[in-house]
């Protein structure tokens, strides 16, 4: 953070103060006039969406997968505002600051905790939802791509693929995730071993801030533009825009898909795999996938999905020659291009159109629970049989190990907030999926990741911003004490933590962009 260094001395203190100096009640007449005032668009009424409207039901469960959020109890917003232009959302953040509503900010896909929807300390909120900001320009000379960050990640991969067989971005698997929200809090996918998160490419990004300006990497400062990369834009800012840097693929990957049972030595396949997954080749990404059985019947089973960015031979000479206990046959090898191992991760079929990337209606929608963790030394097999023992417990869950290492070893942990870089052998995500006997599934996995305490990263704790989760420590309101945001915090970013507090408080210091995990405020105090 910059400062004078003439100051004598800098006192640190939290504020925490009312969202805006002004504070008015509500009418949605009002807000409508204030928004009208505030753009020279004609019928902005035609954006906004009323709870005593049809369609407002309808678009807010639109992109809604976590169903444990669709109940009559999920606090609702008293209204929905559907911007087409940069100027609606610049009028949004102001309208709201004079009626003293938290924006909540929805890029279009998931959201595991359903922040961007509801409001679970029960604050008056409006939503301001991009579905409009969908554009995705490719722009193959130059390797880059600009997209809106109502797009999904399904939208930026197919408009790719329309253009070039030789190149992609390291997003996520699933194509129904919104690019808004993904790439501000890191975003990792199947060539993170190769080239980072997908918030380690990004080259620029347009936003609107606290006080409705329009803002790009050159105006925004080097402090906001770090934060944005990897910390939760949603705390500091709207997002417009983002502009990526495309990475190189070849013009064949494969791809291996196998499926191991408890017979056939899956724990001690699992245990080698913890061991030679972080030092395999960069170009070599497998996740190993620990799952209930799909057949209905109790059981587990563990699929390991290999992507290999080349040739068949090679992935099967790197094989036999570093793994050779996963038993991989050429018979097991399938050659495609990029976009389409993209289906099959997204478990698409590979002969799908390419379009099913961009039908967001394919989101499934359950009622599930995640937590997540990072492994920095290797399970021991008590807690691997842990892992195993624990699905037979349940009808639907999944255990997902995801190898770091390669290029996420060699990016600093301080280049952008999302801090899990060199040491972190895999992350750990445990999701549970139900119909019904809520409770029981929701224990289930706290306690699972309760007995996984003394295998995982310690002080802190790590967890991944985009597996939230309200258990680590939930805001109580407003007067939060900086130690509560500590217990989240410091999982989520360790030592990055304290520098986006210092952002927060610079950029927004009164804490307008909040919500149950925002970044709190930090204030620097000039002492003469």
């Amino acid at each position: 953070m910059a400062s004078s260094s003439a100051t004598p001395l800098l006192l640190l203190y939290i504020i925490s103060i009312s969202l805006a100096t002004t504070c008015h009640s509500f009418s949605t007449e009002e807000f409508l006039q204030c928004l009208q005032t505030k753009t020279s668009t004609k019928n902005i009424s035609q954006l906004l969406f009323f709870p005593n409207t049809t369609s407002y039901s309808t678009l807010l469960l639109s992109s809604i997968s976590n169903a444990r959020f669709t109940t009559p109890q999920t606090s609702k917003p008293l209204l929905i505002f559907t911007p087409s232009h940069e100027s609606h959302v610049q009028a949004s953040v102001l309208c709201s600051k004079t009626y003293s509503l938290s924006l909540r900010v929805r890029s279009g896909g998931h959201d595991l905790e359903g922040l961007s929807y509801q409001s679970v300390d029960n604050q008056r909120f409006i939503i301001l939802d991009l579905t409009n900001f969908r554009s995705v320009t490719v722009d193959v000379e130059h390797r880059t791509a600009l997209v809106e960050a109502g797009a999904t990640v399904g939208d930026l991969y197919y408009q790719i693929a329309k253009q070039t067989t030789t190149l992609g971005f390291p997003a996520g698997t699933s194509p129904t995730v919104g690019v808004g929200g993904q790439i501000s809090s890191g975003g990792v996918g199947t060539l993170v071993r190769k080239y980072g998160l997908a918030a380690d490419n990004v080259l620029d990004v347009r936003i609107v801030d606290v006080h409705g300006r329009i803002l790009d990497k050159d105006s925004m400062g080097e402090d906001l533009f770090w934060a944005v990369r990897g910390g939760g834009a949603v705390s500091f800012c709207v997002v417009l825009s983002w502009k990526l840097r495309l990475v190189p693929v070849p013009q064949t990957v494969t791809l291996f898909n196998v499926v191991k049972s408890l017979q056939d030595g899956a724990i001690d396949i699992i245990d080698k795999w913890q061991r030679v997954a972080y030092n395999l080749p960069e170009d070599l990404f497998i996740e190993t996938v620990m799952q209930t059985l799909m057949n209905g019947t109790k059981g587990a089973e563990v699929s390991f999905n290999g992507l290999y960015l080349g040739k068949s031979n090679e992935a099967l000479q790197v094989m036999n020659n570093r793994f050779p206990e996963l038993g991989v046959k050429a018979s097991d090898l399938n050659e495609m291009s990029w976009i389409h191992s993209v289906l099959s991760f997204a478990l698409y079929p590979i002969d799908s159109p390419l379009e099913i990337l961009t039908d967001r209606s394919v989101q499934e929608k359950a009622n599930f629970k995640a937590k997540s963790d990072y492994a920095v030394n290797l399970l021991p097999r008590a807690a691997l049989k842990i892992l195993w023992d624990s699905l037979l417990q349940v009808d639907r869950a999944a255990i997902y190990f995801e190898p770091y290492g390669g290029k996420m070893a060699e990016i600093p942990e301080f280049h952008i907030p999302f801090p899990h870089r060199k040491g972190s052998l895999f992350s750990i995500l445990y999701l549970v999926a139900w119909a019904e006997e809520a409770e029981k599934n929701l224990d289930w996995v706290r306690n699972l990741y309760n007995q996984m305490t003394p295998y995982v990263s310690k002080s802190p704790r790590g967890a991944y911003l985009n597996y939230r989760d309200l258990d680590l420590g939930r805001n109580e309101g407003r007067n939060t004490s900086y130690s509560m945001a500590e217990l989240w915090g410091h999982k989520y970013f360790k030592s990055n933590f304290l520098r986006l507090t210092l952002v927060k408080g610079e950029v927004d210091p009164a804490d307008f962009f909040w919500n149950e995990q925002s970044i709190p405020p930090l204030v620097l105090v000039k002492l003469y």
